[in-house]
């Protein structure tokens, strides 16, 4: 008999179909909103709606105007990332409380789970807003490491000088 998923793998290989769905040239991520055992919203990284996606255009600007910058740039990136575009297809009421799974692999390459994926400030500061409670990030396609958002509040890197990835 076959081995039943756990609930976290389970969302965690929703979250990676909708990453599939990523317009991004570099990297792919995916974003489920999950409460009470109910999915509320899902996101994946990709151009404002009715703008041309990168890989429409065969281009990645970011990687254009910062060919050596793998993190921050974010200027520069016509994606709106999965997790903000999970937060915008949800109302807030519904977040409170909620989990967010997400699950982010690079385009270019072996196609790896993203090492060391985590939401970046920018997604941390929305995602302390909308009430989500927690999140789980696919490290492999077995394990995931959660983060509780709680500790991002009291452990503030803006405050304490140490960006935390």
């Amino acid at each position: 008999m076959e081995e039943r998923i756990d609930k976290q793998n389970y969302y965690l290989n929703i979250a990676e179909t909708v990453a599939s769905r990523s317009t991004c040239l570099r990297k792919k991520y995916g974003s489920v909103i999950v409460k009470h055992d109910q999915i509320i919203s899902t996101g994946y990284s990709g151009a404002p709606r009715g703008r041309v996606n990168c890989c429409d255009l065969g281009y990645c600007n970011k990687k254009k105007l910062f060919p050596d910058k793998r993190h921050g740039g974010y200027d520069a990136c016509r994606s709106v990332h999965s997790e903000q575009n999970a937060i915008i297809s949800a109302s807030r009421e519904e977040m409170i409380g909620s989990t967010m799974y997400l699950v982010g692999y690079r385009s270019e390459g072996n196609n790896d789970y993203e090492e060391g994926a985590a939401p970046c400030l920018m997604c941390r500061k929305l995602i302390i807003n909308a009430g989500i409670e927690k999140v789980i990030v696919r490290v492999n396609k077995k394990e995931y490491k959660i983060f509780d958002v709680q500790n991002w509040i009291e452990n503030d890197e803006f405050l304490n000088g140490q960006l935390e990835y």
